[in-house]
C-alpha cells in the first residue's frame, strides 16, 4: 500500500506557482516512484527541502531544521548527539541515484543533494554524444563536411578519396572472410562459475548486494530474543530495551549502519568480478531493502537470519536451513530432509576458540521467478567467511556447479552446506559436506 503523498504549506511569491514549475514536477514523479513509496520519510525529507529551495529560502535548509520539520525532533536538539539527519541524508542521495538509472532514466534533468549539505541541486543531463565509428578506419568528415566540400569545388579530391577508401575497405573485408575460413573460431563452453556471476551480475534486472547489519545482530543478542522480518521492517526492534548499555551507545547501535569488515571484503571481491555491470548494481543496507526488490531484482544476501531477517524469506523453502535457539545464544543448520550419512541438525559450539562452524550457500529463484536470489550464510563469521571464499573460487565448487549446469546455458537452483574450522573466528579447512540441485 502507497504511502500518501507528503506536502507543505507554501508562500509562493507573486506570479510565481510552485507547481507549474518543472523541478516541483520532477520531485513529484520521484516520490511517486516504487524507488520511494515504501519509503515516507524520505520522501518527506525530499519534498521539504526541495520545497525551501524552489521557495528561495535555501539558508534556512539546516540539520537542525530537517530534524525539526521532517523528523520530529524536539525544538532545542543537540544535532551533535543525534545523527538521524545524516543516516537519511546518505539514504536519500543513494534512493535518487538508484531512481535515475532506473525509472528516472529518460528525465531531461536530475536533483541530487550534494555531499557536505542539504540544499538539492537541480542540473540537466549531459547531452547524448553521436556515435562514433570506430575501427582499423575512421571516417573523420560527416556528410556535411562532404556537401561542403562538393560545393567549394573540392569534390574532384573528396571523391578520389572516397574511391580508395571503398577499395581499401573492400580489401579489408576480403582478408578478414579468408582469415576466418582458414582459422575458424573455437567457442569454448563457459566455466559454471561465469554463469552464476553472469545469472546475477549481467543480466536486464537490478542486482542488489546487502551486507550484514550488525547493529541489528547486537541487539538481538542483547535483548536475547529473536527479532521477526515484520518487527524489522516496522522499526519495533529500535525500543528494544538495552540495560547493558548507555543511552548514547544504544542510540548509535539503534541508527548507525553497522557490518562486518568480512562482508566489506566480500562486497569488495564482487564488485571486481568481470559479469559486473555497474549500471545494475546497488549497494543496500538490510534496513532500507524492500520486498520489491526481492520480486523484481536480483539479490545478493550476505548474512544468516540473526544478522539480516531477509534470509528468513530466501530459505523459506530451501533444505539447509540457519537457525537461532536458546535465546540467541546458539546457532545450527537444520538439514529438513536428511540423506544416508547425513545429520539432522548441524551445531556450532561458539564458546570454543576452536570449533566446527558451517555455512550455506544457496541459488535461488527471487520472489517473482524472474531473477535468482544468492545466499551466502554462515552461523557466525567465520563461516560466513567461509562460504565467500569457496564461492570466489573458480574451482571449488566446480563439481556441484558442473551438476547444476542447464544443457542451454544457466544454472538450476542448488544449496551447498560447508563444514569449517573457525580458529579465533578465520576459517580453515573449508569443505562441502552436503548439497541439493533443483
Amino acid at each position: 500500500m502507497k504511502s500518501a503523498p507528503v506536502s507543505f504549506p507554501a508562500i509562493e511569491p507573486a506570479g510565481y506557482s510552485l507547481h507549474d514549475d518543472p523541478r516541483w514536477q520532477l520531485v513529484q514523479r520521484i516520490v511517486a516512484s516504487r524507488q520511494f513509496a515504501r519509503a515516507p520519510l524520505l520522501s518527506k525529507f525530499l519534498l521539504f527541502v526541495c520545497t525551501e529551495m524552489l521557495q528561495g529560502r535555501q539558508e534556512e535548509i539546516s540539520e537542525y531544521q530537517i530534524g525539526v520539520t521532517v523528523f520530529d525532533r524536539p525544538h532545542g536538539y543537540r544535532t551533535v548527539e543525534d545523527n538521524i539527519v545524516r543516516n537519511y541524508a546518505r539514504q536519500l542521495r543513494k534512493r535518487l541515484a538508484e531512481y535515475f538509472a532506473a525509472d528516472g532514466l529518460e528525465e531531461s534533468f536530475r536533483v541530487e543533494i550534494p555531499l557536505g549539505g542539504y540544499v538539492p541541486a537541480f542540473a540537466g543531463r549531459e547531452p547524448r554524444q553521436p556515435k562514433v565509428v570506430s575501427g582499423p578506419l575512421a571516417v573523420t568528415e560527416s556528410q556535411e563536411d562532404a556537401a561542403e566540400a562538393v560545393r567549394s569545388g573540392g569534390w574532384r579530391k573528396w571523391a578520389l578519396g572516397g574511391g580508395v577508401l571503398l577499395a581499401y575497405s573492400a580489401i579489408l573485408v576480403w582478408a578478414t572472410m579468408v582469415v576466418r575460413a582458414r582459422y575458424p573460431e573455437t567457442h569454448l563452453p563457459p566455466e559454471p562459475s561465469q554463469l552464476l556471476w553472469s545469472a546475477m551480475f549481467h543480466s536486464p534486472l537490478s542486482t542488489f548486494i546487502v551486507p550484514a547489519d550488525c547493529g541489528f545482530n547486537m541487539i538481538e543478542d542483547l535483548s536475547h530474543r529473536q527479532i521477526s522480518l515484520a518487527d524489522y521492517l516496522n522499526g519495533d526492534f529500535l525500543t528494544q530495551p538495552l540495560p547493558a548499555m548507555d543511552e548514547h551507545s544504544s542510540n548509535d547501535l539503534r541508527t548507525q549502519e553497522y557490518t562486518s569488515f568480512v562482508d566489506l571484503e566480500i562486497v569488495s571481491a564482487l564488485s571486481r568480478l568481470s559479469e559486473i555491470d555497474p549500471r545494475r548494481l546497488f549497494l543496500r543496507f538490510p534496513r532500507d531493502l524492500r520486498l520489491d526488490d526481492l520480486k523484481r531484482g536480483n539479490v545478493v544476501l550476505i548474512g544468516s537470519l540473526g544478522s539480516d531477517p531477509w534470509a528468513g524469506v530466501a530459505q523459506k523453502n530451501m533444505n539447509f536451513k540457519i537457525d537461532y535457539r536458546n535465546e540467541m545464544q546458539q546457532a545450527w543448520v537444520i538439514n529438513t530432509k536428511p540423506r544416508p550419512g547425513e545429520a539432522a541438525e548441524y551445531v556450532s559450539h561458539w564458546n570454543e576458540p576452536v570449533h566446527q562452524t558451517y555455512a550455506v550457500i544457496a541459488y535461488i529463484p527471487n520472489l517473482s521467478g524472474n531473477g535468482h536470489i544468492l545466499l551466502v550464510e554462515g552461523l557466525d563469521v567465520a563461516g560466513t567467511q567461509a562460504a565467500a571464499e569457496m564461492l570466489l573460487r573458480k574451482d571449488a565448487l566446480e563439481t556441484v556447479l558442473h551438476a547444476a549446469s542447464l544443457p542451454e546455458g544457466g544454472l538450476k537452483p542448488f544449496e551447498i552446506l560447508l563444514q569449517s574450522t573457525s580458529i579465533e573466528s578465520n576459517a580453515a579447512n573449508t569443505q562441502i559436506i552436503a548439497s541439493r540441485i533443483g
